[in-house]
């Protein structure tokens, strides 16, 4: 067969998961490794991301004196992951090597680097081996400059990640902007001085962004800087057809579309597939996910997810599994938005809940995103949907916290929000409920009775219908100033305000089915398929349920590094 490159290892995806195996077959010893990507910007969706990385047992966390261990995180996943939906021996793995990846990759590569984030538990506090703390870890900011010229390459991190649509800021600081926890001003009076003082090198760039990055942009551009220091290419433009065998059954190499023109890529050691899952391709989410669903729900916004190495794969008889899910959340789709916003902090404090056509509220509305959904479409119906559903809350709610496209009332006073936005049900704003209600066609005795009941439940503390506001993470984007219950306060003040939120996600998480050294099963005989390898949103998810915060990335770079390992002694 006629190639018109040789590698050794292929990477097909420069996601977080895509560059660490990249750079980790490098340091391993293999000499000719290149990553390709669809788009015209790398990073993916771990660049549009919140950047974190959940890693238990870390060194990182044993530097700030935390404590966990193995047998923590093995009771924990114990009692997050339902029994038969993964593959033991892939968690076991994953609590094993995770720790020993980030520490092979951060002394290896003192480019890249992370910060423990003490205060963001486990998603699911209330289960044995959770903490409270230090298993999460965000990216150390870093300047565009370090990019050089690529800077204009590099995906940037959702636009929701930015104030006022120019300054990043990091998991830490949006925390506390959202919340409007102790020290909010500051942080903010902070990152505008900055921003002020950068005025010449903006101009010099033509970019209304600051120069410092930060969340998934960070993440990403530091990861490419270790690639690009080790002569490691990432060439972009460059979309996966199909893959190449031998007359063994053995993948060796692919057939790609590089800027317009249709190449073969031989890769003598291995094909690493990395490019996410396939959330932008409506025939594909009609298929295998629950309905209803739709691209345009999706908040991940990497239109290239079409699942170009899902398909791929299955042409050559590899496995799948899991492949009627995603990285469930709710999102808020505003007209005038690049992509959804994923609605995450808004709903979880106080002052707000979130009901279907009925007026009915559907969950706990501060529990974490990935279990609220897959609620949400538990108890969906024809007969009772939970689509659209509305976030409703109140003028206190609107003059104390950011909300979503609304932001704050200083920024975007009610007279400044687009009429848009009042067409096709997005938004209402009446002087009653009952007003409320009417001009959106949600039932208005059902809206009464659950408003109704949840400001007598803030009162006590108490919300006895689904108990929001009794575990730590419930309270991690709740308002301490609001008591007793910082997830829960009074719908009483008009006027009233009503924003469609939207069943979502942020990616699919089935695709292949893979063993221990991230290579892809085939379907016929449960074997690997020699020299093919799968992991991040291409593969089926490791940790499904979402146990905390990073439980896609983490997993992406650790399967990443084992299939290095693997390749390296091929």
């Amino acid at each position: 067969m006629d190639f018109q490159r040789e590698v050794d290892v292929l990477v097909v995806g420069s996601g977080l998961g895509g560059m660490t195996s990249a750079l980790c077959a490098k340091e391993l010893g293999i000499e000719r490794v290149e990553v390709i990507e669809k788009a015209n910007k790398f990073g993916g969706t771990s660049g549009v991301s919140g950047g974190g990385i959940w890693i238990p047992n870390n060194h990182y966390a044993k530097a700030c004196g935390a404590t966990d261990s193995l047998d923590d995180a093995r009771a924990y996943l114990d009692s997050t992951i339902n029994e038969g939906t993964v593959p033991p021996e892939l968690i076991e793995t994953y609590i094993q090597k995770a720790p020993e990846m980030l520490k092979f990759v951060t002394e290896r590569a003192d480019e890249v680097g992370y910060i423990s984030l003490a205060a963001y538990p486990d998603y699911y506090m209330q289960n044995p081996g959770a903490k409270a703390g230090h298993r999460s870890l965000e990216p150390q900011p870093i300047n565009a400059d370090a990019l050089g010229d690529d800077r204009v390459n590099l995906q940037e991190t959702h636009h929701m990640m930015y104030l006022f649509d120019r300054i990043g800021f990091t998991q830490v600081e949006g925390h506390a902007l959202v919340t409007r926890a102790k020290g909010w001003v500051g942080i903010m009076a902070k990152l505008m001085f900055t921003y002020a003082t950068e005025f010449f090198w903006r101009k010099k760039h033509n970019t209304k962004r600051a120069r410092r990055l930060a969340c998934g942009a960070a993440g990403t551009a530091r990861m490419f800087l270790a690639l690009k220091n080790r002569g490691i290419p990432v060439r972009l433009n460059s979309a996966l057809n199909e893959l190449i065998l031998d007359d063994t059954g053995k993948v060796i190499g692919a057939e790609i579309t590089e800027n317009g023109q249709v190449i073969r890529v031989k890769a003598n050691k291995g094909v690493i597939l990395a490019a996410g899952g396939f959330e932008y391709n409506q025939e594909l989410r009609d298929k295998y996910l629950p309905k209803p669903t739709s691209t345009e729900w999706s908040g991940g916004g990497i239109r290239t997810n079409t699942g170009d190495a899902l398909i791929a794969s299955q042409k050559i008889g590899a496995k799948t599994r899991l492949m009627n899910g995603a990285w469930w959340c709710t999102t808020i789709s505003a007209p005038d938005e690049p992509a959804p916003r994923l609605a995450i902090m808004e709903k979880s404090l106080p002052g707000s809940c979130v009901v279907n056509m009925a007026g009915k509220r559907i969950a706990n509305e501060s529990q974490n995103y990935m279990a609220y959904q897959t609620e949400l479409f538990a108890s969906h119906s024809e007969e009772q949907p939970n689509a659209p559903a509305y976030m409703i809350f109140d003028k206190r709610f609107r003059d104390s916290y950011l909300v979503g496209p609304l932001l704050d009332v200083q920024t975007r006073p009610d007279k400044k929000i687009p009429p848009e936005y009042f067409a096709n049900g997005f938004l209402a704003i009446e002087d009653s409920l009952g007003a409320l209600a009417d001009k959106l066609g949600i039932n208005a005795e059902g809206l009464q009775k659950t408003i109704s009941d949840l400001n007598a439940y803030a009162q006590t503390g108490e919300d006895k219908e689904f108990h929001r506001g009794d575990t730590e993470y419930d309270r991690y984007y709740g308002d301490p100033e609001v008591k007793p219950n910082p997830c829960l306060h009074a719908i009483d003040q008009a006027p009233f305000y009503a924003i469609r939120i939207d069943p979502g996600d942020f990616g699919t998480h089935g695709g292949m089915d893979i063993n221990e050294n991230a290579q892809v099963l085939r379907e016929s005989d449960n074997q690997p398929i020699e020299g093919l390898y799968a992991i991040g949103n291409c593969a089926a998810a490791i940790l499904p349920t979402y146990p905390g915060p990073g439980a896609t990335l983490g997993p992406a770079m650790t399967f990443g590094y084992q299939a290095a390992k693997h390749l390296s002694i091929e």
